[in-house]
């Protein structure tokens, strides 16, 4: 980055900040967001997977999510679009090799999201050994909802975590049931990339994942949290 440079300067105007509203009325700026894969036994098992692998991470860009319970348009390139409702986490303090012991220090606070998938881009990248990137981390795949601050809240470790299509609940399950806690998922995380003010960690779903088409109403809540929905237009 340049050590000064003028607005003037810029061969175009810079986008606009991503933000996500946090409750009482303030805006948390987004710098990135990291999610954490297999984090809850039951999801693993109805994608066929081992229970007994770690978690890993992807990304998704800041923009792709959407806010305000915005409309999402059906992606391209998709026949099987699919939702998975999780507990996402705003980092509010920078740090890196963080320890699980310290590691709700660095939570500003908590707000309910969910990760939208290209699933059957999905399956063709994992038969071809290649990156997830156009599954995950296509625009508009983010919806999300009101930021909780920790400091109202506290630290959620329980609770149930549901998503309901059309009024019908799809998915189920327990802020307990997450095979790596909040402070293990910073905490291992930060040992790979240093963490900073305006991130999110979108931390795993429960079994029920499935797809949707034009014109469902998807509605997410956490316990304690708060809610996400969405319609896809």
């Amino acid at each position: 980055m340049p050590r000064s440079f003028r607005v003037a300067d810029l061969v175009f105007p810079a986008p606009q900040p991503v933000v996500v509203p946090v409750h009482g009325g303030s805006f948390f700026p987004v710098r990135r967001i990291y999610c954490v894969g297999r984090n809850y036994a039951e999801h693993i098992k109805e994608m066929g997977n081992d229970v007994r692998d770690p978690p890993f991470f992807f990304a998704k860009p800041a923009d792709a999510i959407l806010i305000d319970g915005e409309d999402m348009p059906y992606p391209q390139q998709t026949a099987d679009l699919h939702f998975e409702i999780e507990l996402v986490v705003a980092i509010g303090k920078d740090g890196r090799d963080i320890a699980e012991a310290y590691a709700l220090e660095h939570v500003f606070g908590y707000a309910a999201g969910i990760d939208m998938t290209r699933r059957d881009l999905q399956a063709v990248a994992k038969k071809a050994g290649r990156p997830w990137e156009m599954a995950k981390a296509f625009d508009h795949s983010a919806p999300m909802g009101t930021i909780q601050p920790a400091g109202a809240i506290g630290h959620p470790a329980k609770g149930a975590i549901t998503l309901s299509v059309n009024g019908t609940e799809r998915q189920r399950g327990d802020l307990s049931d997450q095979i790596w806690t909040v402070p293990e998922a910073i905490a291992y995380l930060s040992g790979f990339v240093a963490l900073r003010a305006g991130d999110l960690i979108m931390t795993g779903t429960p079994a029920g994942v499935g797809a949707v088409v034009k014109g469902d109403v998807i509605e997410g809540m956490i316990e304690g949290v708060g809610t996400v929905r969405t319609v896809i237009a």
